[in-house]
């Protein structure tokens, strides 16, 4: 088969080249057969003769005719080739910048044909869930920076929309626990699971036990290290690494312990906190023996190379009053699991977290955006949702989730520090997980990450802008805008006994949006910014126009979430708890699937008006 390709990069380039070897060739010919004494009358001849020579295509044979046909196109070619080499490069009006907006047809390729299955970033900009278009070219990871000062609309104009697309399973950071109410019944009327993690009001809360998702020893350096990174306080410095690296072992140690050796209903925070409160030292008795001591040396005997016993025996190293240092370090920074309704919280688990990526789950979690005392609870939860997810995908699923889960982060710098945040953005796409990172300004991430926010913002395919006024965003997004050229029109008079007038244009470049301008932006435009394709200055997203507006509380007070009576609806029995059974005998006939509808959304037994509760009997 021939290939087209080579010939249209080797062939046709040359063709002009055969035409001017045959033109100087046949004029060779014309020359030749001129008559004349002299070259002088040949020449003159040869003019003449032309059109006899070029009246027969075919070229003669005589070598003369050949070589000067040959030595034209030669002399040709090489003119032809000195002037490419040394032409002047020309960008024609983008001398100083080649920068513009983008329009509809620089995003289309990256929108779904189904609305339902992008993500939402503009009115008129769309990206496609997808993560394997077919063309691979327009492939993008669905992580987005949403950078907006405070009422800009980072969540009317960006996360409820995003949440109203109902295409996966939603992590959403929910400070105050507004986005909850505005948004839950939507998402219980398409048949999420709809868990709640509060800790402004623990009593509204679902339990959440970390020690549930521990897996391994692994998992448990894990959660000490985020732990470690959400309670280390604000006044807390570089000098203090020894007393830091004491507590991890003895956590890794009462946690190993606690994991591997403790009964399941004893697999808690709780536990942890009273083995360090019964940790007593006697600083003037190096040999005074603890209650925990004796566990561990009993747990030695059995197995001298068990994690919690190698990791106890480093701790040990520390002579008395060291240790009762480390002891103090430790208590402090447990100080809130004393109080009564954190323990109650952290007692067993109901969150499930490492089903989100198994079926439609909305996780809302919310936080105070005026006291961040419990958001370390936060912290700890995000940590280990990244990696059981990630887990799952590798070990379950041949490393892709069959539902996609989104973490929507709203007010992300209040959350707490995620260990390895920005090696788990880099890796999450292809499991089917995206994030979504809500900040005020670009600073704040920078604050909590240092070098590495760079890192983060670099693994954002998608960045927004909704406004704000802090000079290092604005500075940072006119920088990767670019510059635009623009014609400059000079215009000099004078005026006298010899008045003149002139006029001159140039060209010069000018940023496609300055500082001062993205300061006053019109508060219903937002700048969007895709890898790979020209900023796009757009209209924030209408959330009237959503076809799943009318499901909201926005819209209609009745379809408020219910928090309360939601959280009362957890039937899990506790440890020791005392209960009655019953037993339900259904009639003889098949009841239809539809009948669990109502179960399956979570509403209320007793609303079903089918249901009599004569027919519950204790047995």
């Amino acid at each position: 088969m021939i290939n087209t390709t080579k010939i249209k990069k080797y062939a046709l380039p040359y063709l002009p080249y055969v035409f001017l070897f045959w033109l100087f060739a046949k004029c060779g010919e014309a020359y030749r057969i001129s008559l004349g004494s002299d070259a002088l009358r040949k020449l003159m001849y040869t003019i003449t003769n032309l059109n006899v020579a070029l009246s027969q295509p075919m070229l003669s044979f005589d070598p003369l005719d050949w070589l000067i046909g040959l030595i034209g196109a030669v002399v040709i070619y090489g003119t032809v080739l000195y002037k490419k080499k040394n032409a002047k490069k020309f960008r024609k009006n983008v001398e100083y910048g080649s920068a513009r907006w983008g329009t509809s047809a620089d995003i289309a390729p990256y929108i779904d044909h189904a609305p339902d299955k992008n993500i939402i970033l503009t009115q008129t900009e769309s990206l496609m869930l997808n993560g394997r278009p077919k063309n691979p070219k327009h492939a993008r990871n669905k992580n987005v920076l949403i950078v907006g000062g405070s009422g800009s609309g980072k969540t009317r104009f960006w996360l409820k929309p995003n949440l109203m697309q109902l295409h996966s399973s939603y992590c959403i950071t929910d400070p105050k626990g507004t986005v909850l109410i505005e948004c839950g019944k939507l998402l219980q009327r398409n048949k999420y699971r709809i868990k709640v993690l509060n800790t402004i009001d623990f009593t509204k809360s679902l339990r959440y036990n970390p020690f549930v998702y521990i897996r391994s020893e692994k998992d448990i350096l894990k959660f000490t290290t985020a732990l470690i990174a959400n309670t280390k306080g604000e006044d807390s410095k570089g000098g203090e690494d020894f007393w830091v690296k004491a507590e991890v072992l003895l956590y890794c140690a009462l946690i190993g312990f606690i994991y591997f050796e403790a009964p399941e209903e004893e697999q808690n925070m709780n536990t942890l906190v009273e083995l360090i409160n019964s940790m007593e030292v006697h600083e003037e008795d190096e040999n005074f023996k603890n209650a925990v001591d004796y566990m561990f040396e009993e747990l030695a005997e059995k197995n001298p190379q068990h994690f919690a016993v190698r990791q106890y025996a480093k701790f040990k190293l520390a002579a008395g009053k060291t240790s009762k240092s480390i002891l103090i370090s430790c208590g402090a920074r447990l100080a809130p699991f004393d109080i009564a309704e954190l323990r109650n919280l952290m007692s067993y688990d109901e969150m499930e977290l490492d089903t989100l990526g198994d079926r439609k789950t909305a996780l809302f979690i919310i936080i105070s955006d005026t006291d961040s005392t419990f958001n370390f609870i936060a912290a700890l939860m995000y940590s280990q949702l990244f990696n059981l997810l990630c887990d799952k995908a590798d070990n379950k699923y041949g490393g892709r989730l069959p539902v996609h889960v989104r973490f929507l982060l709203d007010e992300f710098a209040n959350i707490g520090t995620i260990p390895n945040f920005d090696k788990l953005i880099a890796t999450i796409r292809s499991r089917e997980i995206s994030a979504a990172v809500i900040l005020q300004t670009q600073s704040q991430l920078k604050n909590m990450y240092k070098d590495n926010a760079e890192t983060i913002i670099g693994n954002m395919d998608s960045r927004i802008f909704l406004g704000g006024s802090e000079k290092t965003t604005l500075k940072d997004l006119s920088d990767s805008l670019g510059k635009e050229t623009i014609d400059l029109m000079n215009r000099s008079e004078s005026k006298g006994n010899s008045p003149s007038f002139s006029q001159s244009y140039q060209k010069l470049g000018k940023d496609l949006m300055s500082v001062d301008e993205l300061s006053v932006m019109d508060g219903s435009k937002c700048i969007l910014q895709l890898r790979g394709v020209r900023p796009f200055l757009s209209d924030k997203y209408d959330i009237t126009k959503h076809k799943n507006y009318k499901y909201l509380s926005d819209y209609n007070e009745k379809n408020a979430f219910d928090l309360a009576k939601h959280a009362a609806k957890q039937l899990k029995v506790k440890p020791n708890e005392e209960y009655e059974l019953f037993e339900y005998a259904p009639p003889d006939e098949e009841m239809p699937e539809e009948a669990f509808g109502d179960f399956n959304n979570g509403d209320d037994i007793d609303e079903r008006e089918d249901y009599d509760p004569t027919d519950l009997e204790p047995i």
